[in-house]
């Protein structure tokens, strides 16, 4: 059921709609060497074999994860040899790009650079990050997205009716929750989609029904697919997605986040870790408690596993997510950190030498328990590094510090 031109193309509005970059330089013939980055199913191998046909040129396929410098070397002198006898050119589909190391990448410089080939590196992965620069300076990254699932159930009815490549001679129809079920559940993939339909035709055919129905879907499908990838991009986009939801306080969207990496099998001690840095950089101050309470779920994870201790991170969660917020912490140590870069040959004053240099005051001592005296280093100015929120608990915070302020002489923070 693969596409045979721009017509058969499902999904991608991005880069096939009219006046689209991509689909300019598709119809124009004259394509250059690009990385089409997007996740399994969306179309980047269909995508290279319509460059290739629209500018007449050969088509060559090998996958990083089985070839070498060796194969890349076999395939410039073929392109070569089609330059010099043909006048062809060749488009070089190389799926997986982000696969290859460095050398393997570097071998594909010399074609790319002279037009030996025309490279289409395929990925799942963020090429800024996983291909060589010089690579990505030589190549227009084109960004595929996920199918919609409007866009699925268009390729199931295409499948149903197409007698030459699809199931049309085995005169099937499918219910409409079974479709929109298949639709929803392939995660944007149409490879999975029409695969897990097959598998759910030969279950209906199986029982002498022409009808396929959502048990068969179910069946085909066994469980709903997660698009997750520890090691890749959507690790980092998911964890970050949860972040992002319990700083902005919802905590609805933060237990989705996490479920989502709980049941896809992240590893649960990254969620815990990520909790406790949460803890003191989003709410600090704000609530003291934070931290413990992100501290204790770590604890009872050491203590219990999975799946017991989802109970103890979703109570992190929600509590991480309704706490007030305060980034005064991580505030604290720019601010500290840039004093440090800018001091000029800090010097410990006198009296708080561990020698018992003489005029310390001792803070217990006095009314309040503090004492007007120097504790920034002598030579430099001192600075306010420590700015409180009025959120929460550190509002409390802030009406203590300023009465310490005024004892010991300081600016209004």
């Amino acid at each position: 059921m693969r596409p045979r031109n721009l017509d058969e193309m499902v999904g991608q509005p991005g880069l096939l709609k009219a006046g689209a970059a991509f689909r300019r330089m598709l119809e124009g013939g004259h394509p250059a060497s690009m990385i089409l980055w997007g996740p399994p199913g969306t179309g980047k191998t269909t995508l290279a074999r319509l460059v290739a046909a629209h500018s007449d040129a050969a088509f060559e396929t090998l996958s990083a994860t089985s070839a070498g410098v060796k194969d890349i070397r076999e395939v410039l002198a073929r392109a070569r040899q089609r330059l010099e006898t043909d006048e062809k050119r060749t488009v070089l589909f190389l799926d997986e790009i982000h696969r290859f190391n460095k050398g393997q990448q570097d071998s594909l410089l010399p074609g790319v650079e002279d037009g030996t080939i025309i490279l289409i590196g395929a990925t799942t992965e963020n090429p800024f990050f996983e291909v060589n620069s010089p690579l990505v300076s030589r190549s227009t990254i084109f960004r595929l997205e996920g199918l919609r699932p409007e866009d699925i159930e268009a390729l199931v009815d295409r499948s149903l009716t197409d007698q030459e490549r699809g199931l049309g001679a085995q005169e099937l129809e499918i219910e409409a929750a079974a479709r929109a079920d298949l639709a929803q559940r392939t995660g944007g993939d149409a490879r999975l989609a029409l695969n897990s339909l097959e598998v759910a035709a030969a279950l209906a055919t199986g029982r002498a029904s022409t009808v396929i129905e959502d048990a068969d879907v179910e069946e085909a499908l066994q469980q709903r697919v997660i698009r997750y990838d520890k090691t890749g991009d959507q690790h980092y986009d998911v964890i970050s997605a949860f972040i992002k939801s319990m700083r902005g306080s919802d905590p609805d969207a933060a237990l989705f986040w996490l479920h989502l990496m709980i049941n896809a099998g992240e590893d649960p001690e990254f969620i815990a870790r990520r909790m406790i840095v949460f803890a003191s950089e989003d709410v600090g101050l704000a609530d003291p408690w934070a931290l413990q309470i992100a501290v204790a779920a770590s604890a009872a994870l050491a203590h219990v596993g999975l799946p017991e201790a989802s109970y103890n991170l979703t109570q992190a969660c929600i509590y991480l997510a309704t706490a007030p917020k305060s980034n005064s912490v991580a505030r604290a140590i720019g601010a500290a950190s840039d004093a440090v870069a800018a001091a000029n040959s800090p010097r410990v004053p006198l009296h708080l030498l561990s020698s018992g240099g003489k005029g310390y005051k001792y803070p217990h001592d006095a009314p309040g328990g503090v004492v007007a005296q120097r504790y920034w280093p002598e030579g430099d100015e001192p600075q306010i590094l420590y700015h409180p929120s009025e959120a929460g608990f550190e509002a409390k915070i802030a009406e203590r510090q300023h009465l310490a302020d005024e004892t010991l002489g300081k600016k209004p923070r």
